[in-house]
């Protein structure tokens, strides 16, 4: 069993929009919540523990009153239901509140459970089963969660044979558990509205992408429009690569330039405070060990100024990362700049024999390659890596 219990990030300011709807729900539930009822519905009799009172804001597909694709929204059928749903939308909504702001987030939230309650009824047109419960809306918040803080930590509960806890990056807990086996490949309780779920997933993700997309809400280098479009520059990095570009010719060294001597272009004071927002992100990436989400913070700082240099064990790391998510170009390019820059490093030939292996294995620069083992073979002590080392080199050789 699995279950989120905190996320590693806070909202800056307080989210009163989101305490409101967590607490006109909860009104609702008290107001509504009472004695099994049998209520009947095109002649058959279900039993509900909602008072008489409240039944007519239950969407019940077969017979759909447009107000009740908001209404059911509101209520719930056990005190587990309400806090279930209330638990997990003070977890992921207080963010978006933040980020949205109170009215925007309001609407936001109010169209989740709309376009929820839409694909439920669409799904189930001819059912006579009511459905009620915030788990459309707030699956739609969850969705936009994805979104904007995808590299983000959500730190997990887990019980099986033993109890205990692991952080997870919330995009693979939201998109792999939370979506793709809760709603999907596990179905495994009736009576849960799970098309209501995957609406409201489909729609807080479409929705806070295309926001993102068209700058209506401020992005940032982190969330997942970020990330497709430095995928998507990967991918031509790649193409170009492939074609023969060869990107660690080398560029020239620009001459310095005195502070005083010319007077700072709007583009330049632009581009410093890109790099120190990039930097800082590393560091905080770094110090939370997201170590995925440093590397690709690292490759938009190169993309901003190459002529950054991380601390030594920071570059080091991303260097790592970036080799171990088969990213070869991208990581020879971090080691050579390791090397140039930290080559007292006491390791530094473990570092030219990673160099000598990316060349050789996947980059196919066997030039490169050997230059590198052979630096790596005069200064390995390590009989493993030595022998890997001559190996190599004896392969290039051939």
């Amino acid at each position: 069993m699995l279950l989120p219990i905190r996320t590693n990030i806070w909202p800056r300011r307080t989210p009163y929009a989101n305490y409101a709807l967590i607490a006109i729900n909860v009104l609702v539930f008290l107001a509504s919540y009472g004695e099994l009822h049998v209520y009947i519905f095109s002649g058959q009799p279900i039993r509900l523990p909602i008072r008489p009172w409240a039944v007519q804001w239950l969407l019940v597909p077969a017979h759909r009153q447009y107000w009740q694709f908001l209404t059911y929204a509101f209520l719930h059928g056990s005190l587990v239901h309400i806090l279930g749903n209330m638990f997990f939308l003070y977890l992921f909504g207080n963010n978006i509140n933040d980020k949205l702001g109170h009215l925007w987030y309001l609407l936001f939230y109010l169209c989740g459970a709309i376009l929820s309650g839409l694909g439920h009824a669409a799904m189930n047109w001819s059912s006579i089963a009511p459905t009620l419960g915030a788990s459309g809306a707030v699956a739609a918040v969850t969705g936009a969660y994805l979104v904007l803080f995808p590299q983000t930590l959500i730190t997990v509960l887990y019980w099986f044979f033993f109890i205990g806890t692991v952080e997870v990056p919330a995009m693979y807990f939201i998109a792999i558990k939370m979506i793709l086996i809760d709603n999907g490949i596990a179905r495994y309780t009736d009576g849960v509205a799970y098309d209501a779920h995957l609406a409201g997933y489909a729609y807080g993700i479409g929705v806070t992408l295309l926001l993102l997309a068209t700058r209506l809400v401020a992005g940032s280098n982190f969330d997942l429009w970020a990330m497709i479009k430095r995928w998507n520059r990967r991918r031509r990095y790649r193409d170009v690569v492939t074609g023969g570009y060869d990107p660690f010719a080398g560029t020239p060294r620009r001459k310095p330039v005195v502070a005083s001597e010319v007077k700072k272009s709007a583009a330049d004071t632009q581009k410093e405070a890109k790099t120190r927002e990039i930097r800082s992100a590393i560091g905080r990436w770094i110090g939370q060990r997201n170590l995925a989400a440093a590397a690709d913070a690292y490759l938009e700082l190169m993309a901003v100024d190459s002529q950054q240099v991380l601390p030594r064990q920071d570059l080091l790391d991303v260097a790592n990362q970036l080799a171990s998510d088969h990213r070869s170009a991208e990581a020879a390019q971090a080691y050579e700049q390791f090397l140039t820059h930290y080559g007292n490093y006491e390791h530094a030939e473990q570092v030219e024999l990673m160099l000598g292996v990316l060349y050789s294995r996947y980059l196919r620069d066997f030039e490169q390659a050997v230059k590198h083992l052979e630096k790596a073979a005069r200064r390995l002590t390590d009989s493993g890596q030595l022998q890997m080392c001559r190996e190599e080199l004896a392969r290039l050789r051939d």
